[in-house]
């Protein structure tokens, strides 16, 4: 079986035929976690700031966030500024979803992650694509167990209708074999994972989506000692309680493998967990793909 006419970054215009997992005839899987946002693609969705004094808004990217958040309205080029955490008028609003009539206002006609996908395929694709476009794009083809662990708060069916845009516009094959969808700020998806009285911070959301994530894979694919398991993610923050995270996985389930991917600043570094500790390898013009399905055999 081949897909024909596809010029996505990964086939450069040449035939690819799926490939098998590589521990598929020993009962393992590869499974791929993905933050989203400045890792599999970057969007133009801007966070919103207030001044303390004159509430002035102030945009910024989802860059100058991961970089100055910890630091707003304390010390830094925001120190005049703060967040505010209604999810329609404030800081993450641009990262909800919204009523149809507040749509109309907008004057847009689908949510506002599907107008920014849309707005994203209209530039050259160097400038959308994030550090771990090769590694979604491998799994989609090859219809890999795919998570989104997302700080987003869409309803998942956003999330699925946005990255069905990349379908429609013959950039991805195929839609994800979607494992799960863990979009952490969504208030349903926050009260699924235990967090009712909305108190806990996005990477301790995540560190329950991945573990709640693991626990379905093995709920639907069955227990395998060859199963292997990769998170991608940009955040300094989130990769610190990802490895914590892992590593308590990897102690529940010693024969598994699993690693972390850190993608900050456009970055490519794999992380193993081990049971002595972390492995880490950096990717010099190694296929991101190879870095989550090397066997047990490969150096």
């Amino acid at each position: 079986m081949t897909y024909d006419g596809f010029k996505g970054q990964m086939e450069l215009g040449i035939q690819r035929n799926p490939e098998r997992d590589r521990n598929f005839h020993l009962g393992g899987r590869s499974f791929y976690f993905f933050d989203f946002d400045d890792n599999i693609v970057f969007l133009s969705t801007s966070l919103v700031i207030f001044h303390k004094e004159t509430g002035d808004e102030l945009l910024l990217t989802s860059g100058d966030w991961a970089r100055f958040h910890h630091t707003i309205g304390k010390q830094g080029p925001f120190k005049d500024y703060e967040i505010r955490f209604d999810d329609q008028t404030g800081s993450f609003r641009n990262f909800r979803d919204h009523h149809p009539e507040e749509l109309m206002k907008l004057g847009r006609q689908r949510q506002l992650f599907v107008e920014d996908v849309a707005a994203a395929m209209g530039v050259p694709d160097l400038q959308w694509k994030g550090p771990s476009w090769e590694c979604f794009y491998h799994a989609a083809f090859n219809q890999r167990p795919v998570s989104l662990i997302t700080a987003r708060g869409h309803h998942p069916d956003t999330l699925k209708d946005g990255i069905r845009l990349f379908v429609d516009r013959r950039i991805l094959p195929l839609e994800p074999n979607y494992l799960s969808i863990y979009p952490v700020s969504n208030v349903s998806t926050r009260q699924a994972l235990g967090d009712g009285e909305l108190i806990l911070s996005v990477a301790e959301l995540k560190q329950r989506a991945i573990r709640a994530s693991v626990e379905k894979a093995l709920e639907l694919y069955g227990y395998s000692a060859h199963h292997r398991f990769g998170m991608s993610d940009d955040d300094p923050k989130n990769i610190q309680l990802i490895v914590e995270e892992m590593t308590r996985l990897k102690n529940d389930y010693p024969e598994m493998s699993f690693f972390m991917i850190e993608t900050h600043e456009g970055s490519f570094l794999k992380h193993e967990i081990t049971l002595s500790g972390v492995s880490s390898q950096k990717s010099d013009g190694v296929p991101q793909m190879s870095l989550f399905e090397k066997s047990r055999t490969e150096v």
